[in-house]
């Protein structure tokens, strides 16, 4: 399946970072609430005295998931369909937002209230439906931040972390609340909750997005932190859900252990205040009418990539976004994508593609905080340097267009140094004679050309007067 057309081309990372780390209280902002969640997250942790090994489940639930997920998903659409849902699959954002776009105009509404939903933001819903004159109003506080104030999500979890109160109180004073709006938390939930209570009201079309899909069941769980996300799934009358074909757990049972790794990865709590289930569709309670749209987006492809396909296991708790000391820096959009952070490094470059996205693995200290945190077991460093190398070649590839490769050539030619003890060694020896016009006081402080990019923030060591293999033939020697 294909990618979708929707995708923006994301910036080089090292130029957005650069203007985002130039934003003095946006970093303060990220500082202060990841610090906070990380260390509420390790207290609820270390509650868990089998906290491994619910690890080690999820991992192993996913990964045999992601083997089989064709089945998977045939299931879910009969079990959906039984329980009274109609099933869509859509190979890419432009299907997806081509079938929500067509079910809301069959009801005549125009609008439409939404709970939390990545892959609607990855595939760009909102703008869609403006286009066909349909207003789609977030509902999660958070989203609605970000949505009032013309802004882009920045965290998985809390996509307004780099807003502060101050600036919450600005956006809100100049969209839905009162000139004498104060800072307060409890006034700005309250004048989100007047503002959104009308429309919950009213609204006859919600769309959701999906934490879990059960292919047992056709049940559908969104958990969320405040209830908004229940009124969505409740109150209309029509309910679609777009939802990533990698949501799927096979059977009911396996929910309890993706419950209890989320909630203390994401919001550090030991129980998720609001989880919602339901399936399909029932005239006397829920909506009376329910479309679950299955999203492909690049999703086939990764799964074509033996050691990426991992990607496809994460939750989206951002728990490694909490730990990354790159994120906190430079917030989430200097990825430039709805994925920022670790996981974003990966994700987006597989749904995206490498000529949108091949900057992203390259924005990482390779620390691997993110690994052990994750609570499904994804190894991000790994994938990292996987996605690195396939950047690199994607992008020689693309740019020397049959003519000759001057860094593959050097490294080819250090690689056949490197293959014997004595070539090795020659190479040592020659390399101690071409650098003494370079080695100056025991360090190497610039280098020519385009190797000067690696002394510009670092000295190099020179080679030794004597290695170590020759100093240990010397000591036996005059034995």
């Amino acid at each position: 399946m294909t990618t979708s057309a929707s995708w923006p081309d994301v910036p080089a990372f090292p130029l957005a970072a650069k203007s985002a780390l130039a934003d003095a209280q946006m970093r303060r902002n990220i500082g202060m609430a990841t610090s906070t969640i990380r260390e509420k997250r390790t207290g609820v942790v270390e509650e868990m005295p089998d906290w491994e090994q619910l690890r080690e489940a999820g991992r192993a639930l996913k990964e045999r998931t992601l083997r089989h997920l064709d089945e998977h998903l045939l299931t879910l659409e009969e079990s959906v369909t039984r329980a009274g849902g109609v099933v869509h699959w859509a190979r890419d954002g432009d299907e997806a937002n081509a079938i929500v776009t067509r079910i809301a105009k069959s009801k005549g509404v125009s609008e439409v209230v939404k709970v939390k939903s990545m892959a609607t933001v990855e595939i760009e819903l909102n703008e869609a439906l403006e286009a066909a004159g349909i207003t789609a109003l977030e509902t999660d506080l958070a989203e609605l931040i970000v949505q009032l104030g013309r802004d882009r999500p920045s965290h998985i979890l809390v996509p307004a972390i780099h807003r502060n109160r101050a600036e919450i109180r600005d956006i809100f004073r100049r969209t839905i609340g009162p000139e004498t709006l104060t800072d307060e938390p409890a006034e700005l939930a309250e004048a989100a909750r007047r503002f959104l209570r009308e429309r919950f009201l009213r609204a006859r079309v919600g769309v959701s997005g999906a934490n879990f899909a059960v292919a047992e069941t056709g049940a559908i769980a969104v958990l969320e932190s405040e209830g908004n996300g229940r009124m969505c799934t409740t109150l209309p009358e029509t309910l679609i859900t777009v939802c990533g074909i990698e949501k799927l757990v096979p059977a009911w049972q396996d929910l309890e252990v993706f419950l209890q790794l989320l909630p203390r990865s994401s919001t550090a709590e030991r129980m998720n205040p609001y989880t919602t289930l339901w399936s399909g569709a029932r005239d006397d309670d829920g909506p009376r009418e329910f479309h679950l749209v299955l999203l492909d987006n690049g999703r086939t492809d990764s799964l074509a990539d033996e050691l990426a396909r991992q990607t496809l296991a994460c939750i989206r708790c951002s728990a490694c976004l909490n730990v990354c000391p790159v994120y906190e820096r430079t917030g989430g959009h200097a990825y430039g994508s709805v994925y920022p952070g670790p996981i974003g490094a990966i994700l987006t470059p597989q749904l995206a593609g490498m000529r949108a996205a091949g900057s992203l693995p390259f924005a990482s200290s390779l620390c691997g905080a993110c690994y052990e945190v994750c609570p499904v077991k994804i190894d991000i460093p790994t994938v990292l340097v996987h996605l690195r190398d396939r950047s690199n070649k994607e992008r020689a590839a693309a740019s020397l267009k049959g003519r000759l490769d001057p860094e593959r050539l050097a490294l080819k030619a250090v690689a056949k140094g490197f293959a014997t003890r004595g070539r090795y060694e020659r190479l040592q020896k020659l390399g101690r004679l071409g650098q003494w016009p370079l080695a100056r006081k025991g360090k190497i402080e610039r280098l020519p050309g385009e190797l000067g990019g690696w002394t510009k923030a670092r000295d190099l060591m020179p080679i030794p007067d004597q290695t170590f293999r020759e100093w240990w033939v010397e000591r036996e020697a005059s034995r």
